[in-house]
This record gives structure tokens, C-alpha cells and sequence, in this order.
């Protein structure tokens, strides 16, 4: 999963927050180029993200996507970043998911009739060429020759300092996804034949179980994979949304260079899968595409209320909450390009710029957001509980009932809806899938995967896969020590004839336990009545603990605009237990405060408020 690449460079290791660039299709002049990106730096900015998208009213005639003139563009943009020492990254496509002209009609994605209908919405190329088709994101070969063309267009712009190279959540529509060359994959890994199901799969969950399986590998192998490495080939690294797709949301992120999670359209407490996924893959920086339609959303291209007047102390407690759940660098969603004189605006934003409301404190505000980072940043992140991510149990659901959707959570196996168990969460638990089980090792009773080390690994699921067993035993076997408070069943149509023996020698190994008080024999890391959500890393042999202002446990989408926060002095106790010390300390939140705590190797704390200083 590492390269050369990314064992010299560190990736956004200037804290400062960075934000999408909006360049809708128009002429875009150099000019204004570098008035706007003079701006980004000075109002703090680490850096930027160029997204290529639709025209808005009124726009002139802009370079093709992907023509020389487009290139130069891009390139001058590159140059002029760099000469005044700030980032600056490109989508990997117009508007997502990716696709557009460039796609042939045998590239294109595919569903269980034949070709799928969905067409690219909000392109750069919609007022010259249209809808374009959707690449079929499962198809190694369809990738590799898209990637030809967009990355050859891009190399110009990669000289100088390293770029990342994003990709946008997945969203390719979910609905009998597939791809021809699947057939007999599927029918040699599982025996019989998809064919007459296809139909009528939500009819058969065990089938349908089977077949999600297939497409989570389908889209590591034919696109997330080969996506980190083509970035690699073109000297940029990867950074990737990879939600929204059909897989093993850890394996995927764990692939990439930068995982990068999403909020408010997504609840805080999702962030926590990318940033499992990033202690496992030991990949130092977590970003989160920030402040997307934060007080609700209205579909395109209404604007999202409140635009343009987003609230600093939301803002901040939006932030603080990522931070406490596994982010390390911020993205803002984002900034429109305009010359003088213009209006553009994307309609599903925080709209960042001189004409915002909050523009007057956006210093302070992202100085602030670049100390968190750096905090959040330094050594890695501190491991103790493993917990098994429920797959399973989502991928044999399908629709999530409709008190629970979103406009980005439609489906159980999102991902969306799943929480680490409240009563572990003082233990600083992180999510873990198969994948990682089967390369762990066992040490003295603790599991290791790379430089994370677990003391417990907690598995309480209605499902689990035979290979997730296989991998169980073998851990278990060499003494490690597994949670399993309820006994699971085999899904999947043809589960493995021995599976309820091996689950009885599973349960029967002398470290396994159904009892978590058995097996959590020492006290969690952070202790205390309502503990605040927090964050920990260790750092040459000290703690970083980043612990979020209460409020952040309340924040839902979408946020409310009037009345949710807290106004006077909150306080918690909070019992640290470090180093088999125990260290007893008051947390004293202003409103918005985050605290930032610092546990040295001998025992002292450190306590100091995480605010914005204006």
C-alpha cells in the first residue's frame, strides 16, 4: 500500500486548511487567477483543490476539458501557488463521478440489463457537449485509459511541489451495479450463477449478500487501487472520498495516500472510518471535505440556507467535532472562482470569499484550524480497542428506513449510520475489517497490524463471513483476545458446510470470551461522567488528547441555525489513565472551547483551551 512516493513526502504537513476552488466553465483568466489564489493566502489558507464544473449564467466560452489551453490553465495555476507557498490540487475529473467525453461507450458503467443510464450531471463540458457517459468504475482497463487522458493533460501542471489528486465520493447509481466481466468471477468464487437472480435480487438477501461482496472487491481492484498508483506513476499522491461506494470502506481508505471523510452531509461520527483506516495504513493526514450545507440542503441549484451567512462558532464546533473523531486537516467546500464584478456560487457549500458574511474573520478562524490540525497531526494515533466493522450486517440490509436517510445516506451498507459502541468509547475504540485480520499478527496477546496495536479486538455482529471466521480463529489460536458477546451467523446463498463447528472452536479457545468485562481488564484511557467526544495521539511518548466542546455530541443534520449552542461555562472531570497512571483533570469549556490536552511520559498534564483569538 506505500510507494517511494509516499515514504518521502508528507502530504498537507503545513496544517493550515486548504479549500475547493470552483472553476466553472467560463473564460478563466490568468489575471484572476492570481488575484484570488493572493487571497487564499492571505486569509490563512494552506492551499487549494481546483474542481472543474458546470457554467453558471452569463459565462463566456472557456477552454475544452482536457485541450492545451485547458492545460495551460491549470498549469499557470500551479506555478502561481507554489510561488507564493501555498498547495495546490486537482479533481480528477469534471464534476463526479468521473467521466464525460473521454468515455467510449464500452467504457462506460454498466448495470445488470446492459449499459446504465445515468449520464454526468454539472460538468465543465455541459453547455459544448452534454451529459456524458459515467466510466464504469469496476473495470480496471476503463479506468487505465480514462486515466491516460486526464492524467496526461494534468502532467504540466505537476511539476513543482507535490499535488494531491482527488477523487469525489463515488456516486455512481447503486442500483444493479455491475460489470460483464463479473459473470464469472462471481460464478467461481460462489458456485453457481448470478444470472437468474439479477432480476430479483432484493428478493434474496443471501444472494444479494454475495454479490455486494463481489462488487466491494470489484471496486478496490478496479478503481481504488489502481487510482493510488496511477497518481504515483504521475508523481502526485491520492486523496480520496471513497464513500459512497459499494466496498470495505476501511480497505479502500486505507489505500490511498490522504483518506478524506465528509461532513455535515454526513454525521461527525463517520469520520471515524477514515480515520481507523488511516492508523491502520500508518497514512498521516486525514482530510474532510468541512461546512458542506452545515444548517440543511435544497437540490441544485437552489443555494443552501443560511449561504453565505454560516455562523463562526458552528463552524467551529462543526470542525472540533471532526477532529475528535479521526480527522487531521481541513478542507473547506468552498470557494467559487469569479473576476470582478462576478456572482458565481456553488448551490451545496459554505460559500467561501471576500463577499462571505464570516470573511472579515476568516484569519483568525483558520489559524485557529491549522493549531487543532497540527495538534491532531503530530505521531500517530493512539490504539488499544479494536472493534469489527458490521459489513456483514449492513451489506444483508438494503434500505435504510426513512427516519434515518439523508440526502447522502440512503443505504445500509453506506456505512452511515454506524457508531462505535458507546460503552467502549472511553477506551478510544477503532473500526477493523478482514483484510487487516488476515495480515495481523499476535504479540503476547495483543494484535498488530502495522504500527496499530490492540489489546482487544470486540466483535459484536449478527453476521460474519466464513473468511472473517478463518481469520478469527487463527487469532485467537495464537492468543489473542476477542470479544464475541452474541453468536453470529454465516450469510451469504452457499455458506461454508463447517462454519458452526468452527464457530463452536472459535468460542471454546481459552482468550475468547462472550463477557467484555473479562477481557477489558484495564481502565480505559479516558474516564468520567459524559465525557466529551475526544481524540488521542502519542507522540514520542507523550499524549495528545484533543477533547471537543460537549455541544459537538449534539450536532445532527442538519445543524440549526438559532438556539442549539451552549452560552455560559461547561464543565467535565475527566479521569486519564496514562502510562498506568491515573490522572485526574477539569475540563473548563467557554462556549465553542475545544481543549487540547498534553499528557507528558512522567505524568504531567498540560490543559489549554482550544479557541479562536481574534
Amino acid at each position: 500500500m506505500s510507494s517511494e512516493l509516499t515514504r518521502t513526502y508528507r502530504p498537507f504537513s503545513d496544517s493550515r486548511p486548504y479549500t475547493r476552488w470552483w472553476w466553472f466553465y467560463d473564460d478563466i483568466r490568468a489575471v484572476d487567477i492570481r488575484t484570488q489564489l493572493r487571497w487564499v493566502r492571505d486569509q490563512g489558507f494552506g492551499g487549494v483543490e481546483i474542481a472543474f464544473m458546470y457554467p453558471q449564467p452569463g459565462s463566456g466560452e472557456g477552454p475544452h476539458w482536457l485541450s492545451e489551453a485547458w492545460t495551460d490553465l491549470v498549469a499557470f495555476a500551479k506555478e502561481e501557488a507554489d510561488r507564493l507557498g501555498i498547495g495546490c490540487d486537482f479533481t480528477f475529473s469534471t464534476s463526479w463521478p468521473f467521466g464525460g467525453s473521454i468515455v467510449p461507450e464500452e467504457d462506460a458503467g454498466q448495470v445488470f440489463g446492459g449499459p446504465a443510464t445515468q449520464r454526468l450531471e454539472k460538468s465543465w463540458e455541459l453547455s459544448y457537449f452534454g451529459r456524458g457517459r459515467i466510466l464504469n468504475h469496476l473495470d480496471t482497463g476503463a479506468f487505465s485509459r480514462y486515466a491516460e487522458q486526464v492524467g496526461g493533460a494534468l502532467k504540466p501542471a505537476l511539476r513543482g511541489t507535490t499535488s494531491g489528486m482527488f477523487s469525489d465520493s463515488w456516486e455512481v447509481f447503486p442500483e444493479g451495479l455491475w460489470s460483464a466481466h463479473l459473470d464469472p468471477v462471481f460464478r467461481d468464487r460462489f458456485g453457481y450463477d448470478l444470472e437468474p437472480f439479477k432480476a430479483c435480487i432484493d428478493q434474496h438477501p443471501d444472494v444479494r449478500y454475495d454479490y455486494r461482496k463481489i462488487l466491494s472487491d470489484a471496486a478496490i481492484e478496479g478503481f481504488f487501487r489502481p487510482y493510488a498508483e496511477v497518481c504515483h506513476r504521475l508523481g502526485a499522491v491520492s486523496r480520496v472520498q471513497c464513500h459512497g461506494a459499494p466496498t470495505d470502506l476501511l480497505a479502500a481508505f486505507a489505500l490511498v495516500d490522504v483518506p478524506e471523510s465528509e461532513a455535515l452531509l454526513f454525521e461527525t461520527f463517520f469520520s471515524a472510518i477514515p480515520g481507523s483506516a488511516a492508523a491502520l495504513g500508518s497514512r498521516p493526514v486525514v482530510t474532510c471535505e468541512t461546512f458542506t450545507c452545515i444548517y440543511g440542503y435544497a437540490p441544485w441549484p437552489a443555494p443552501s440556507p443560511h449561504h453565505g451567512e454560516e455562523k463562526v462558532e458552528d463552524m467551529k464546533l462543526m470542525a472540533d467535532a471532526v477532529f475528535a473523531n479521526g480527522v487531521n486537516h481541513i478542507v473547506w467546500h468552498g470557494m467559487p472562482y469569479n473576476a470582478p464584478g462576478g456572482n458565481n456560487t456553488f448551490y451545496a457549500t459554505t460559500h467561501v470569499g471576500p463577499g462571505s458574511g464570516f470573511a472579515g474573520r476568516l484569519p483568525a478562524f483558520n489559524a485557529y484550524m491549522a493549531e487543532a490540525s497540527d495538534f491532531v497531526k503530530q505521531g500517530r494515533t493512539y490504539t488499544d480497542v479494536a472493534v469489527y466493522l458490521p459489513l456483514e450486517d449492513h451489506w444483508m440490509c438494503h434500505t435504510l428506513p426513512e427516519e434515518r436517510r439523508g440526502p447522502a445516506a440512503n443505504y445500509y451498507w453506506e456505512l452511515q449510520t454506524v457508531e462505535r459502541p458507546g460503552a467502549l468509547l472511553g477506551y478510544h475504540p477503532l473500526w477493523i475489517s478482514t483484510p487487516f485480520l488476515e495480515e495481523a499478527e499476535v504479540e503476547d496477546g495483543r494484535v498488530r497490524y502495522g504500527e496499530a496495536v490492540f489489546s482487544v479486538l470486540y466483535v459484536d455482529v449478527e453476521w460474519l463471513d466464513g473468511e472473517a471466521l478463518s481469520a478469527l480463529q487463527r487469532l485467537a489460536r495464537e492468543g489473542a483476545h476477542i470479544v464475541i458477546p452474541r453468536r453470529p451467523a454465516a450469510p451469504g446463498h452457499r455458506p461454508p458446510a463447517d462454519y458452526e463447528d468452527r464457530l463452536k472452536q472459535l468460542m471454546s479457545q481459552p482468550a475468547v470470551t462472550t463477557d467484555p468485562g473479562e477481557a477489558l481488564r484495564h481502565p480505559p484511557l479516558v474516564s468520567g461522567l459524559d465525557t466529551p467526544e475526544f481524540w488521542c495521539r502519542e507522540v514520542d511518548g507523550d499524549y495528545h488528547l484533543y477533547f471537543a466542546h460537549p455541544d459537538t455530541k449534539r450536532i445532527r443534520y442538519p445543524m440549526a441555525y438559532e438556539g442549539w449552542r451552549s452560552t455560559g461555562l461547561v464543565e467535565r472531570e475527566v479521569v486519564l489513565h496514562v502510562n498506568s497512571r491515573e490522572r485526574t483533570v477539569r475540563l473548563a469549556f467557554e462556549p465553542e472551547d475545544a481543549m487540547l490536552v498534553r499528557v507528558s511520559a512522567t505524568g504531567a498534564v498540560d490543559v489549554e483551551p482550544g479557541r479562536v483569538d481574534e
